[in-house]
């Protein structure tokens, strides 16, 4: 049996780590800074993948594959995007290994593999992807141009933590090509509108939308959108964004179309993703000091059966019962899984998967056979109840729905309640004490930004999308708004 975990009110990163671990979601792998991502935890970043990959092609999207390295030439084309990840890009230099002639077992590498020119692994990949255009897109015909791409970047971290920051993670980022700008941005913002969807329909997470200040904008855009998650600790998180990259690359790799008058014309691009960081939300928005809490529509099993038993004969007749009622709930769609070790006692088995977030667990013993029965247990609210068999199946298809949203009930209120509106610099760092988003006046230059982030490590989540618009003083500077801006601190 795992140990207890860390209480969130004594240590909130320890609490994490050690549930990380002992949901047996991911572990730290031989390679600096890289994680294995163990079967469950995969299990539930491939429910994520199915349900956003859908999304992505309702919304006319079609998938392909870039490569992993980028000629570091075509690295600076972009030049704001190659400094902004300058720092984090691992390099190749060489291409193969020969033996040691002064180590005997050991490699070396050879001097005379040197690439005649270097190759970047991807931390993003616009410029492969912008190359990769020039040679797809001629005319308005080609446009405009929809792909996505699932896979795998690279970003030499200093400090790492499962999930929410390593070295290697997965995602999928979305390129897309267009004739006019005005399309590029309602791409843009549909795409935000598809990432807050899933946040909050299927990782039961509520999210502020909303456009990143110019010190917080991704390299090489010229706007960027996000949507912010704000976790147990007070802490938010950049659940996804969603950029508007204007000619920037176009101009960068010279693409080109030509418009219906004959005239060219440089394209109008985005680009935007998400990435296993969702994981880390959904373990911090949601879990508690038992371990996690898991929304139905993201548990890789939604219900699980634990037979009850003494006798061979018992277990015979549970066996006979649960593969009727296992039938029963998979014909309502329903993940189910009957766990029938003989290894381990109900106590230990119940223990582990709620542990591991299952939503609904049921107990079936001979007594409940018996009378009809069986008893329902819910992983969100740690209730316990007795329903007749007749009744469990229509119980446990209702309880999806309605466990799914009270946990992003729960998780608004938690939002709302830790929401404040500030208008002097002592209220501001009162509240941050406090944990939660800010909304407070900035007087809109990125130097009072700075500022503020190293008085506080506070910054600014982002300016609300439809954001009112109000008169008033900076909380730093004192020098005039027209709004007020979501600062936080953050992961």
């Amino acid at each position: 049996m795992a140990k207890e975990l860390t209480k969130r009110t004594t240590d909130y990163s320890q609490w994490y780590n050690e549930l990380v671990a002992q949901a047996d979601l991911a572990e730290h792998s031989a390679v600096r800074g890289c994680m294995v991502i163990k079967p469950y935890g995969y299990a539930i970043w491939e429910n994520m993948q199915a349900v956003l990959d859908k999304m992505f092609k309702e919304t006319g999207h079609v998938n392909a594959y870039f490569p992993l390295f980028v000629p570091k030439s075509l690295f600076e084309a972009e030049e704001k995007n190659a400094e902004g990840f300058a720092k984090e890009c691992a390099v190749v230099t060489h291409y193969r290994l020969k033996a040691d002639p002064d180590k005997p077992g050991k490699l070396m590498v050879d001097p005379d593999s040197k690439l005649e020119e270097e190759l970047i692994v991807r931390p993003t990949s616009e410029a492969i992807i912008w190359k990769t255009y020039k040679g797809w897109i001629q005319s308005y015909r080609d446009l405009p141009l929809l792909i996505n791409q699932w896979a795998n970047v690279v970003r030499w971290e200093m400090k790492t933590r499962l999930f929410l920051r390593t070295t290697e993670f997965l995602w999928q980022e979305g390129h897309t090509a267009h004739a006019t700008r005005e399309e590029a941005i309602i791409e843009t913002e549909k795409m935000l509108g598809v990432y807050a969807e899933f946040a909050e329909n299927f990782l039961a997470i509520p999210v502020l939308r909303g456009i990143k200040s110019a010190n917080e904008r991704f390299a090489g855009a010229e706007e960027t959108y996000c949507i912010e998650a704000l976790m147990q600790d007070g802490k938010a998180l950049q659940a996804g964004t969603s950029h508007f990259l204007g000619q920037n690359f176009a101009k960068a790799f010279d693409v080109k179309f030509a418009s219906k008058e004959g005239k060219l014309e440089y394209v109008w691009a985005t680009s935007w993703g998400v990435s296993t960081r969702l994981m880390g939300a959904l373990i911090m928005a949601h879990s508690d000091d038992n371990g996690l809490i898991l929304p139905p529509k993201m548990a890789p099993i939604q219900v699980v059966i634990v037979p009850i038993y003494k006798t061979d004969e018992e277990h015979a007749r549970i066996i006979e019962h649960v593969s009727i009622l296992k039938k029963e709930l998979e014909e309502k769609n329903i993940r189910v899984k009957f766990d029938d070790r003989d290894t381990q006692r109900p106590g230990f088995k119940f223990a582990e998967h709620e542990l591991r977030g299952v939503p609904v667990r049921l107990g079936i013993g001979p007594k409940d056979l018996e009378n009809g029965k069986i008893e329902l247990a819910r992983r969100d609210t740690l209730t316990k109840i007795s329903v007749d068999r007749s009744e469990v199946v229509n119980i446990v298809f209702g309880l999806m729905d309605e466990i799914q949203n009270s946990m992003f009930n729960a998780a608004l209120q938690r939002q709302q309640s830790s929401t404040h509106i500030v208008d002097t610099f002592e209220e501001f760092e009162a509240a941050l004490e406090k944990g939660g988003f800010i909304h407070a006046h900035w007087d809109g230059t990125p130097e009072t930004e700075q500022k503020i982030k190293e008085k506080t490590k506070a910054t600014i989540r982002c300016i609300p999308l439809n954001n009112k618009m109000e008169d008033g003083k900076c909380i730093f500077s004192g020098n005039p708004s027209s709004q007020r801006v979501v600062f936080a601190r953050a992961y």
